[in-house]
């Protein structure tokens, strides 16, 4: 059974830095691509930054130059470094995982995920 657990989540100030867990426990495909997603209260949920087997990184243009997503594959955790945030930054962040790994063009579809975490909240206050 898959289960993906995301922390880190909290309040900050308008340039300010948080760092976003998720612990992945039961995926152990070896083509994959794990990604964070994004939904602000009443809109759709957007990609924010994908990382796949092969060690290619995507990102969402609102996001390049501040946010950087890694993983500790020996941990089975995936991370979220934000820098600079801004309020529109301010979401519910989702982690979430798919296989086999897919193109860029893909990479935020959300139909292309089959496991997603609960949801941490990240608040940026101006």
């Amino acid at each position: 059974q898959v289960q993906l657990v995301e922390s880190g989540g909290g309040s900050v100030q308008s340039g300010g830095s948080l760092r976003l867990s998720c612990a992945a426990s039961g995926f152990t495909y070896s083509s994959y691509c794990m990604s964070w997603f994004r939904q602000i209260s009443g809109k759709a949920r957007e990609g924010v930054a994908a990382l796949c087997s092969d060690g290619s990184t995507t990102y969402a243009d609102t996001v390049k130059g501040r946010f950087t997503i890694s993983q500790d594959k020996a941990e089975n955790l995936l991370y979220l470094q934000m820098n600079s945030l801004k309020p529109e930054d301010t979401a519910t962040y989702y982690c979430a995982a798919g296989y086999p790994m897919m193109g860029v063009a893909f990479r935020f579809l959300l139909s292309e995920y089959a496991y997603w975490g609960q949801g941490t909240q990240v608040t940026a206050s101006s």
